[in-house]
């Protein structure tokens, strides 16, 4: 079932009272459609799969951008039904949609509002394919975005799409687009796949290497990787969706990355464009490993300026040491990169999930999927990137010993945070412990050696 959106044909305001930037728009979309072979009355369909806080936002920016072109283009969002809404997460829904005049009024022009009086009551059972139409994401509820066309058949949505963007986690992307393989062994012409999916996975065998969700969603369809590309950047999904200024870079072939870079960028949110898809795709998983310690020393300190910049030494040392192990030349940790990483660590759910296990106000046993947030994607890659450079075959030179060792052994703070999370060996101001030990050295060295070359394995990309 497919959802509608309100208004009239390439009118002024979004439902959301935000204003459509005209100059130029309807230009950049006409320049897509001439390069996608698009004809007269043959729309380009555009689909997000997987409706977690990015996912919506990225295709709710789309549809305000694009959406009132109705003859051009087509903007569907794919996510699960038969999600039901707590009551609690109602109430405070009813709260959010009472405080904002705009979406009040969008809400009863739709005769939409009285459902969530109901909900609030316990009189009904909301459902979060059916508050997406609405425009309010499950995972971002204090953000409400337009109303976007929702489907929950995922054949329907994805069988003729021209871009698909998937907004799943990287724990999921996999048997996903293995399914969604199956809609399309009929296809002529191979889609484009934008992934906003940051995460690994760690495969040991015959040989150890990382398969990164582009390489996923290449194996499970036959996509050709030109046609894949990553899209990251510093962001949180409901700061950009309310007009903060920010940037993304996407990654991947140059036949795509430019035309859709220009496609993509909005007055408020500027989008490069890059070759190099490794250094950005693995610093993706990277930061949200990093964050969850972050987090922790946030909480364990009191917000404390000087342990936290300490850990971010640490911390980003150990990110340039281990692109250096998958990329001969990875881009080095600064500019956009290293913002993408400071917000990260800074304000993301992947710090507010180590805060709060610092804080015990989460367990672990409570899992990585946390209502209201999401999946916490660093929990996994925690996981997958001890298992990967714990590999003796990957062995480097010590610098201080002057002894071959595992990767791992040189990512103390990758280590504790395995011990913490997946081992649950040690407690979360174990943290501390590790930023605190006197045989650390400094993190100048570690980056000294990644910059050599001498560390790079290309058998980890699956490279001869």
């Amino acid at each position: 079932m497919v959802g509608s959106v309100e208004g009239a044909h390439r009118s002024p305001p979004h439902s959301n009272g935000s204003v459509h930037y005209s100059n130029g728009v309807e230009e950049k979309l006409d320049e897509l459609r001439r390069l996608l072979g698009k004809s007269e009355g043959n729309l380009l369909k555009v689909v997000g799969i997987g409706a977690g806080a990015w996912g919506s936002a990225f295709a709710a920016l789309l549809q305000d951008a694009y959406g009132h072109f109705r003859d051009k283009v087509q903007i569907r969002i794919w996510r699960r039904p038969g999600r039901s809404v707590d009551r609690s997460t109602a109430e405070h829904l009813f709260e959010v949609i009472n405080s904002r005049e705009d979406v009040l009024r969008r809400l009863i022009q739709r005769c939409a509002y009285l459902k969530y009086v109901e909900a609030r009551l316990g009189d009904r059972t909301l459902y979060a394919d059916e508050i997406l139409r609405d425009g309010f994401c499950l995972n971002m509820i204090d953000t409400p975005l337009c109303p976007l066309k929702v489907v929950t058949n995922l054949q329907e949505a994805v069988w003729d799409a021209d871009i698909v963007v998937n907004g799943l986690p990287s724990t999921e992307t996999r048997e996903m687009f293995e399914e969604i393989s199956r809609y399309w062994k009929e296809r002529i012409r191979v889609p484009i796949i934008i992934s906003l999916a940051k995460g690994i996975e760690a495969d040991l065998d015959p040989v150890p290497r990382i398969i990164t969700p582009t390489q996923m969603i290449s194996h499970a369809t036959g996509v050709p990787i030109e046609n894949i590309l990553y899209l990251g950047g510093p962001n949180i999904a409901s700061e950009i969706y309310n007009k903060e200024y920010a940037n993304a870079r996407i990654c991947g072939a140059n036949k795509w990355r430019k035309p859709l870079a220009k496609f993509l960028r909005q007055p408020h949110f500027i989008v490069w464009d890059n070759s190099d898809l490794v250094t950005h795709e693995v610093m993706g998983g990277l930061k949200n490993v990093y964050a969850i310690g972050a987090g922790m020393v946030a909480a364990l300190t009191n917000e404390s300026a000087t342990s936290k910049s300490v850990y971010f030494a640490h911390c980003t040392s150990e990110m340039i040491f281990i692109t250096h192990l998958l990329a001969e030349e990875p881009e080095k940790l600064a500019g956009p990169l290293l913002a993408d990483t400071y917000v990260t660590l800074l304000k993301g759910r992947n710090a507010w999930y180590g805060q709060m296990l610092a804080k015990g106000e989460l367990s672990l046993d409570m899992g990585d999927s946390i209502k209201g947030k999401g999946t916490i994607q660093g929990v996994s890659a925690v996981d997958a990137f001890y298992e990967l450079l714990s590999e003796s075959s990957l062995n480097v030179l010590h610098p201080e010993e002057n002894k071959p060792v595992a990767p791992v052994e040189l990512c103390p703070i990758l280590k504790t945070l395995y011990k913490i999370l997946i081992k649950r060996e040690l407690p979360p101001k174990a943290i501390l412990q590790a930023l605190r030990d006197e045989a650390m050295y400094d993190p100048r060295e570690r980056i000294e050696m990644g910059q050599s070359h001498a560390l790079y394995r290309p058998s980890l990309l699956g490279q001869p």
